[in-house]
């Protein structure tokens, strides 16, 4: 992703983070860093409202859908997000992107770019990286996935340019073969990055193959220039890099930041160095992004959004869900990056949150024949018909946690609260996992800790209410070992203390007893020192 300097950030609430920020402006210069606006050469104004959250406040993923190496853009109000379609290499023939007024809710704009429109690509359409000069709009993808035998033999590939009218597109072939058509100090052409500097000067990272180069781009953005020495390319590959450069300036310091590790494995990553050159030396400080056991696999490929006229800022990348078996098969998310006093970069914590905000229950899981909506920022299950209780959880797998969400009994007796350290679920609401759940009913009220084990619940403790129908109940569960405590609205007092060995690591999400509706708000799942 190709950004100069602006800043963008992230904040959200129910006691843990979930941060993203807006900003205005339309060059790429713009996306990252405190954007100069490099026509008018001024600051652009800040924006109405700033997007403080910590991470995704309606969930990562936060849109539907395989995609990977999202790169961003910030046009006339908008945020806008450019990823691969994640699937195998001939599928991926055409390009999708995505953009939000506030980072929440997301306008799908379908096959922006297409191998239709590109004589030479016909397969392998890879991370685009999107910028904006001159009136014009510009899309930057690798294609064909070319290899050095395959140049030797004649075939065609790397990394092309297209432009468009509009952000939207659609994005035609700006000069009929690739920008960059060969290896050069042994980079592979992809996984391009196009940043334009506080001075105008454009530049394009890219590289695969374990190297990395930068180039010059023209006032035209569709050919290349050369450096003081007369030549084109320049390598300046870091320690442990292997692909996805990406460029951005804060402070008027310059971050460059790349994936390490095996693109279909869980060692995929994001380290970054800094520099007081777009040109480098980049020397490799440390990594900043990983997968987590507990949340999602082999997270990588990043952009950056600096919310226009802020210091907040937003790490974008794509990540492995932890059920999912395809390799080909990830999702795009963002959490909140932040720096140290020092102006280093801070270790990403992938966080989990959803409020539901974009009125969608993504990356939720259900099991039994229950219909689930999300109705007025929040999920509902208007009743459970049968005997079963009715699970939905997400694909997290948490051992030790702090777990928050916003419980109401909307009719029937329940019960209706949290699930943790799920397993072997199944669609009739067996399975093993612990359940902290409110109960409603005519003699009175209760809240109960249950332990469920494949069909079989026992009740390990349970206080009475009181409790009332369509009240809004901030319910939280802490885990750590074999220690477990109930919080209701009063988080500093437990209702329930418990110790118990039954269930030990699971996922975590909301149930919902027999002849009961019920809605859940406010979800939020943390590493208990997050």
């Amino acid at each position: 992703m190709g950004i100069s300097s602006a800043p963008l950030n992230i904040r959200s609430g129910f006691g843990f983070t979930t941060g993203i920020d807006v900003g205005r402006q339309s060059l790429k210069q713009i996306v990252v860093g405190l954007l100069l606006f490099k026509m008018a050469g001024t600051f652009p104004t800040a924006p109405r409202a700033v997007l403080d959250y910590t991470t995704a406040k309606a969930g990562n993923p936060f849109v539907e859908g395989w995609y990977a190496d999202p790169d961003t853009e910030y046009y006339d109000n908008l945020y806008w997000i450019y990823p691969t379609y994640s699937d195998v290499y001939e599928k991926q023939t055409y390009m999708d992107a995505f953009s939000s007024p506030d980072l929440i809710n997301w306008t799908k704009h379908s096959s922006i770019l297409t191998a239709a429109n590109v004589s030479w690509a016909h397969k392998a359409m890879w991370a685009p990286a999107a910028i904006s000069r001159n009136g014009k709009y510009y899309l930057y993808f690798g294609a064909n996935d070319i290899q050095v035998d395959e140049i030797a033999a004649g075939l065609v590939g790397g990394i092309g340019v297209a432009v468009a009218d509009k952000p939207e597109g659609p994005y035609v072939d700006a000069i009929g073969e690739p920008l960059i058509g060969n290896f050069y100090n042994g980079a592979q052409p992809i996984d391009q990055d196009v940043f334009i500097d506080d001075d105008g000067q454009a530049y394009i990272y890219y590289g695969g193959h374990s190297h990395a180069n930068v180039a010059k781009l023209n006032d035209d953005m569709v050919s290349l220039g050369t450096f003081d020495d007369g030549t084109t390319f320049r390598e300046i590959t870091p320690e442990n890099y292997i692909e996805g450069s990406q460029m951005i300036k804060r402070k008027g310091i310059y971050y460059f930041m790349w994936s390490e590790g095996g693109w279909g494995g869980p060692d995929y990553s994001v380290s970054y160095a800094m520099s007081d050159s777009p040109l480098g030396p980049f020397k490799r400080i440390s990594k900043i992004l990983q997968q987590d056991g507990a949340v999602a696999r082999g997270s990588g490929h990043n952009g950056v959004i600096n919310v226009p006229g802020t210091d907040i800022w937003y790490i974008t990348y794509h990540r492995r869900p932890l059920s999912e078996t395809d390799g080909n098969h990830r999702v795009i998310c963002y959490d909140r990056m932040y720096f140290n006093d020092d102006d280093a970069v801070k270790n990403i914590t992938m966080l989990v949150k959803d409020n539901f905000a974009d009125g969608k229950m993504i990356g939720w899981i259900t099991y039994g024949d229950a219909e689930w909506n999300v109705v007025d920022q929040r999920l509902t299950l208007s009743t459970a018909e049968d005997d079963n209780w009715q699970l939905a959880t997400l694909d997290t797998n948490f051992a030790d946690f702090v777990y928050d969400g916003l419980i109401t009994v909307v009719a029937g007796d329940g019960p209706a609260g949290l699930v943790f350290r799920a397993t072997d679920k199944t669609a009739e609401g067996y399975g093993s996992y612990y359940a902290a759940t409110i109960e409603v009913y005519k003699q009175g009220s209760k809240l109960t800790l249950s332990s469920v084990s494949d069909g079989s619940t026992s009740t390990m403790e349970s206080v009475n209410g009181p409790f009332v129908t369509g009240a809004e109940y901030h319910v939280r569960v802490t885990a750590v070992g074999n220690e477990i405590k109930v919080f209701v609205d009063d988080l500093g007092d437990p209702k329930i203390t418990v110790q118990d060995t039954a269930h030990s690591i699971g996922a975590s999400g909301v149930v919902i007893g027999p002849s009961t509706s019920a809605r859940f708000g406010g979800i939020s799942i943390a590493h208990p020192s997050s």
